[in-house]
This record gives C-alpha cells, sequence and structure tokens, in this order.
C-alpha cells in the first residue's frame, strides 16, 4: 500500500473544516512535497515531520512521499496538520496500520514530542459534527477538547505514543521524556483584591444606570470630569452580569482557544469576558485582521461580554466608527485576499470621555481652559450615528468629600446581580421563542409589533420623533431600555415612569454635547 489517508482540520476564524489529509509514496528520488494550499509555517511541517519521525524510532520512506490537504482550495494555516501527516505517511509505507475515523490534531516537536496547538475547542467541535467521534490531541490539549460533548479523546505525549496505539513494534519506538514541571519561585502571595460595586462612593445615578445596562444588555455612554469614577464603574460591569449560559460559554471559549498566549482551557468560561484596549490600538487589534487568514479582535474576545473604551475620544475616529456595524449585526466579516472569516462580536459597549480636553467643563470646581472649536473637535470623534447607537447616555458628576465619608456600605455586586439574574431571568422567559436572550437583542418588529404599548405611553417619544429630535433607531432603543426598567421593577410591560426615564437616560448627555 502506497497510499493513505487520515483526518485533521482546519479552522477559518472559529469555524472549523475536515480536512482529508492524503499521502502517497512513488518510485522518485527522496522528497517530501506538500500541496494543498499551506502557508509558510505549514510548509515547515515537512523538516519538522522527517526529525519527529526519526526521535522516535522510526524513518520516513527513502523516496518520494506527496501529502495533499484536501480540500486544496481552503486555505490552510499552522501546525495543528503535523501529527496527521506524520500518521498518513507512516500508514502508506506500511509502518502502522490503517485507521479511518479518527482526527489527529497536534504539532510535532523535532524530538518528537507533541506540543500544544491553538483552537483545540473549535475543531474538535468540528469533528464531531463531521462524524468523526475519536479524536487524538496533545496531552496539554485534553481537557479542553473534552469539554466537547460526544468527543472521546485521546491524549498523547508524544508520536511514539500515538505510533504504539496503531501497531508499532513498541521495541524500537523511542519514548520522549516528560518535560519536567517549571519550578515556581518561592515567594510569599499577596492578597488579591477583587473589584465590586461596594468600592464605589456615592454615584447613585452611575451605579442605576449600569444596574439598568447589566440587567438589559445596553450599551452605555459615561461622560464626566476625571476621577469621577468612570473607569470604577466600568471595570465593575462584569461583576454584576449573570453567568454566561451553556451556549454563550461555549463561543467564549472557542475564541479563547485561538489565542495560543491564553493557557489552555479547563473547563468552559462562565464568566463574561472584559476588554478595555489602549486609544492607541490599531484598527486590527480592535476588530480583528492580520494577513492570512484574520484573527480575531478585541470586539470578538469581548463575545458576550463587556468592551471598555476608556478615553474614547483619543481613539481614532475611523476605528470607532467601524464598530457600528458589529454593535447592529452582533459578529464581523473580515475579508482578506487569501481567506474570509467570520467571528461572533455580540458585546456591551461601554464608553468614557470627559466633557472637554482639560477636563472640567462640568459646571463645577476649576474653570474649562478649553475654546468651542477644541471642544467640539474633542466629541467630534464620537460620530452621530455611533452615539445613536448607545442606549444610556448618563453625566458622572464629581464625587463630594461627605460621599466619601459615607455611613452606609454601598450595595455590593452580589446584591445587584441577584436583581439583574431575576430581571434577566424574566426576558429569557419572554424572549425564549424568538430566539433571543436580551432586551437589547430586540429588533423594531417586536417592539413595535407583538410587544407593542399602548400609544398613550409612546406619544412623548412620538412626538420626540416627529420633531426631529429622535431617529427610528433611539426609538427603539428606547423602548428596550423601558422594557429592561420594567423586568428590574418585576412588572409585566413598561409603564410611563419606565419610558421617562429611558428617556432622561438617552437625552442627558446630548443636551451636554450640543452646549
Amino acid at each position: 500500500m502506497a497510499y493513505a489517508k487520515t483526518y485533521s482540520v482546519a479552522l477559518v476564524g472559529i469555524n472549523g473544516h475536515l480536512i482529508e489529509v492524503e499521502a502517497d509514496i512513488s518510485q522518485a528520488l527522496p522528497a517530501f512535497v506538500l500541496l494543498g494550499l499551506p502557508d509558510n509555517s505549514l510548509n515547515e511541517a515537512k523538516d519538522r515531520i522527517r526529525s519527529a519521525v526519526k526521535n522516535s524510532g522510526m524513518s520516513l520512506a527513502q523516496r518520494k512521499i506527496t501529502v495533499n490537504l484536501s480540500p486544496a482550495t481552503l486555505p490552510k494555516r499552522g501546525s495543528a496538520f503535523d501529527l496527521a501527516m506524520a500518521i498518513a505517511a507512516l500508514t502508506a509505507d506500511q509502518k502502522i496500520r490503517h485507521i479511518s475515523d479518527t482526527v489527529f490534531l497536534g504539532e510535532l516537536g523535532l524530538d518528537g514530542r507533541l506540543r500544544r496547538i491553538p483552537g483545540v475547542l473549535p475543531s474538535v467541535k468540528a469533528a464531531i459534527e463531521a462524524g468523526f467521534s475519536h479524536v487524538v490531541v496533545p496531552e496539554e490539549n485534553a481537557q479542553e477538547a473534552q469539554l466537547i460533548p460526544g468527543a472521546h479523546i485521546t491524549a498523547c505525549r508524544s508520536l511514539a505514543q500515538v505510533l504504539a496505539l496503531l501497531g508499532a513494534d513498541p521495541t524500537t519506538l523511542k519514548e520522549t521524556p516528560p518535560t519536567p514541571p517549571k519550578e515556581r519561585p518561592n515567594t510569599t502571595e499577596k492578597p488579591q483584591l477583587t473589584a465590586d460595586m461596594a468600592d464605589i462612593a456615592g454615584q447613585a445615578e452611575g451605579r442605576l444606570a449600569l444596574e439598568i445596562a447589566a440587567a438589559g444588555g445596553h450599551h452605555l455612554l459615561l461622560k464626566g470630569p476625571p476621577g469621577s469614577g468612570k473607569t470604577m464603574l466600568a471595570e465593575r460591569l462584569t461583576t454584576i452580569l449573570p453567568p454566561l449560559d451553556d451556549i454563550s460559554a461555549m463561543e467564549v471559549t472557542a475564541i479563547h482557544s485561538l489565542d495560543m498566549g491564553e493557557q489552555p482551557c479547563q473547563e468552559l468560561i462562565r464568566t463574561p469576558p472584559f476588554q478595555a484596549p489602549h486609544h492607541t490600538a490599531s484598527a486590527a487589534s480592535i476588530l480583528g485582521g492580520g494577513s492570512g487568514i484574520p484573527r480575531p479582535g478585541s470586539i470578538s474576545k469581548a463575545h458576550r461580554g463587556v468592551l471598555f473604551l476608556d478615553e474614547t475620544p483619543e481613539f481614532k475616529r475611523t476605528v470607532l466608527d467601524a464598530l457600528r456595524q458589529p454593535l447592529e449585526s452582533g459578529e464581523i466579516t473580515l475579508h482578506r485576499a487569501t481567506a474570509t472569516a467570520t467571528y461572533p462580536a455580540r458585546f456591551q459597549l461601554i464608553l468614557a470621555a470627559n466633557p472637554c480636553p482639560c477636563g472640567h467643563n462640568v459646571g463645577q470646581g476649576l474653570e474649562c481652559r478649553c475654546t468651542s472649536k477644541e471642544r467640539r473637535n474633542y466629541f467630534g470623534k464620537l460620530s452621530g450615528p455611533l452615539l445613536d447607537r448607545i442606549d444610556i447616555h448618563i453625566t458622572i458628576p464629581k464625587v463630594l468629600s461627605h460621599e466619601l465619608d459615607h455611613h452606609q456600605k454601598p450595595e455590593d455586586s452580589a446584591t445587584i446581580c441577584a436583581r439583574v439574574q431575576q430581571a434577566r431571568n424574566l426576558q429569557k422567559e419572554r424572549l425564549a421563542p424568538y430566539g433571543l436572550l436580551t432586551n437589547a437583542d430586540m429588533n423594531g418588529q417586536l417592539l413595535r409589533g407583538t410587544f407593542k404599548l399602548n400609544t398613550r405611553l409612546t406619544s412623548g417619544l412620538n412626538r420626540a420623533m416627529d420633531q426631529g429630535n429622535l431617529s427610528a433607531r433611539g426609538y427603539d432603543r428606547i423602548l428596550r431600555t423601558a422594557w429592561t426598567l420594567a423586568d428590574l421593577d418585576g412588572t409585566s410591560s413598561p409603564t410611563t415612569h419606565h419610558i421617562d426615564t429611558a428617556l432622561y437616560f438617552r437625552h442627558l448627555s446630548q443636551e451636554h454635547l450640543n452646549a
């Protein structure tokens, strides 16, 4: 038998595609030819495989070995195909038995060691969906691979272990010694301070806005002078968000799995992620990109969690405006010459900004030194269409001394999270037939159709829209916020008070922006 076939998985975004790894040995001068649109890192696998097989106690055939990764039109990158190619080449040379119901994933070291690879979770998921239940992975990826229901995982430390399972003579194999554990420096662990809403002094209105945002999944703009607590509020949003459900946790863990710099996932990520890129971050780092197959950016890493942009006017306007489409669709599609990748990007956007470059244009304390032109240029980076997508706008005032010396401790995150969870449960029950999770996901068809409110309740909104003070998008977003306020109060539908409150949070900072 001079031909053999095994299987592996290629990732494009977080979508896995089953790859047939074919090996053919022909009567020609020794060579290793790799076909199937490989990138540079995959082309280097030829030398890794030859050395790994030799150092595992076997050798490749001294003839022409042709390996094809099919479908050939699909771009392939990375080192996850190393193990499958080595198995295919040795099977074609009849040195191990043929096996057709297994997917092989893993990078080979020159000594034959199986090294960890990124993206194991979505790769195993793709294998299961393609009808393959048995997957061989490196030991470091074993726990992550086992998170996929129905997967039968074989974890191996080296190529020699895999070859022994496939019938190679164990007396000829050279087992790779285990990697010694890294010694941790003997340092005294310092107590970790956990962020909590109880840390925030005063700011009753800001705390309420944060609770509303958490309960309904709404976007939020925090505007105020330096030191007022905008960043503290934003950083504590994830502490009052409920844990992720199974589907959301699987999506978040799959994105986390793609990052080789992260630790391997040992369980599904249940805590909503938090991303806070610096204002000097490029568009590619926030949106995703890179050469070859595009990589996920901060907006995808914040999927089902929070994307916090501190000092928002300092970001490039092109970067901020590029967020508009993902905010509506909940995903981003990145097109490159060689590949197109789609990543989920349903996140809560939290913007924080000073009122002007000097930060004192709030009518309190120090006098503002900025000219009207400087103020316009400063906030000009926050375009109207972007601000129109933000559900809640609020100004955070300076904290006064008596608020710092409070006698009654503010509510902690656990107490607020319990209320948020109750509101989310009501939303889940109401929106489950439509496949939605939060009020922020509701579209105009639901808001003005299935859940249409009495005209008497929406008369103020209708008047604001007819006067040109409110767009159709803003109209819907106010209704979404009103439904969240009703859920927090435990009422079956919004009242006039809820709509007035939603309108207040929507227009508060607009008045300042237009000043």
